[in-house]
């Protein structure tokens, strides 16, 4: 996950101060490392068959997934693992008959606790049983406004649902944030999301590129091209850095592409070059890619993945081994090269000059495209010359297609 406004609060407080701020000290206590954090499919049964969605979840029961007991056990290894923030995610998470059960052992352990959720299940008491279990924060999707979120969620009405649960969360207290999937059919809906979440007062808008997983392989084709991608981040920016001026508190994050970073470099070269070295090294200490070593994922069988895109790669098994002897174990070669650092990249990933801020960026994108996890990310939205390369490559997006054309133009002014 990439903070954008985490950027943009420091360089506003440099333009205020004239000084770059000091970064605050990382760490568990005694210097221990802490363990990832961990994003758990609870449960695969969902009420929707959303188009993008990883884990192919419909509406029903899946064998084999963990009892209320195990589910318990994990989380106290995890726990003695410092890892420090479960993330509670399916299909549904508000499908499984113990989730409160769950979140509770989780906030008596101490876990910062996320439930990630579509939202058409909450209605107000549903959310006033979630404000009452404490959850830090609830993420709810939306792929649009109205019609196109309802058709990328396969439900009619499911915008209107989701929307009323942002309301209930957010008259309750509970912080709540919006997170939207970029495709080439609803990057025009980014401007209004961006509207609502201003009209809503929500408190935080994650921004997903699209990973080649699940449903979303099959719509890969589909995936809003190089320009759009820019675009979009130009929006995202702009908004972030005028809520940081304002002195606003809205968080502005993006996810699944990790050349993010270095775009922002090149907004604040543009915008305020007298910061860009500090955001520099600021950038190459956040490190960029961290699945497989910061962040984890636990599927409803209890497997253990790099992180929620490699499904198709099982690390183990909860149930056979602790997640703890799983996490640190290297004789897997993909979880061997994801610790490496610099990992074992190559084409135009191993020769960016950037490789120090993004880690190679998302990994699993090239494996669905090349069989090759070390192969350039076909996600990277950067061009030769941005990235240091002296020649064009052969494969780098013409942004004269049709497409590049019918992209709507974000107003991005800052």
């Amino acid at each position: 996950m990439f903070r954008i406004s985490h950027f943009m609060h420091e360089l506003a407080q440099a333009e205020a101060t004239g000084s770059y701020p000091a970064p605050a000290r990382r760490g568990a206590p005694g210097g221990v490392r802490p363990g990832p954090v961990v994003i758990w499919n609870l449960i695969r049964r969902c009420n929707l068959t959303c188009k993008h969605c990883y884990a192919f979840s419909a509406d029903h029961d899946y064998p084999g997934e963990l009892t209320t007991a195990q589910v318990f056990d994990v989380m106290d290894d995890l726990k003695a693992f410092r890892v420090p923030a479960l993330i509670l995610s399916g299909g549904e998470p508000l499908l499984r008959p113990d989730i409160f059960e769950v979140a509770e052992r989780a906030r008596q352990l101490k876990f910062y606790v996320g439930l990630s959720t579509n939202g058409t299940l909450i209605d107000q008491p549903l959310a006033e049983r979630i404000h009452a279990h404490g959850f830090d924060y609830v993420g709810i999707s939306l792929d649009g406004i109205g019609a196109t979120h309802d058709k990328f969620r396969r439900l009619e009405g499911a915008f209107d649902r989701s929307l009323s649960a942002v309301r209930h969360l957010q008259k309750l207290g509970t912080k709540v944030g919006l997170r939207f999937t970029m495709t080439e059919l609803n990057a025009h809906d980014l401007p209004p999301l961006l509207q609502l979440m201003q009209d809503e007062g929500v408190d935080k808008f994650y921004f997903s590129h699209l990973n080649y997983a699940g449903r979303g392989n099959i719509h890969r084709g589909k995936d809003a091209h190089h320009l759009a991608t820019r675009q979009a981040l130009d929006l995202m920016f702009a908004t972030a850095w005028r809520n940081a001026q304002a002195g606003g508190q809205q968080e502005f994050v993006t996810g699944n592409n990790d050349a993010d970073g270095i775009y922002l470099l090149q907004w604040v070269q543009q915008h305020l070059p007298r910061w860009a070295d500090a955001v520099r090294e600021r950038l190459i200490a956040w490190g960029g890619n961290s699945s497989g070593v910061n962040v984890a994922n636990i599927d409803n069988l209890g497997d253990v993945h790099p992180d929620t895109m490699w499904w198709h790669h099982r690390l183990g098994n909860v149930k056979a081994r602790p997640f703890s002897a799983i996490w640190h174990d290297l004789s897997d070669p993909l979880m061997a090269g994801l610790k490496r650092r610099p990992r074992p990249v190559h084409g135009r990933c191993g020769a960016c000059r950037h490789l120090a801020i993004c880690n190679g960026n998302t990994r699993v994108r090239a494996h669905q495209v090349t069989r090759d996890a070390w192969a350039e990310d076909p996600g990277c939205y950067l061009s030769d010359d941005e990235i240091g390369l002296p020649t064009p490559a052969q494969a780098n997006v013409d942004q004269t297609t049709p497409m590049a054309h019918r992209v709507i133009r974000l107003n991005a002014s800052i």
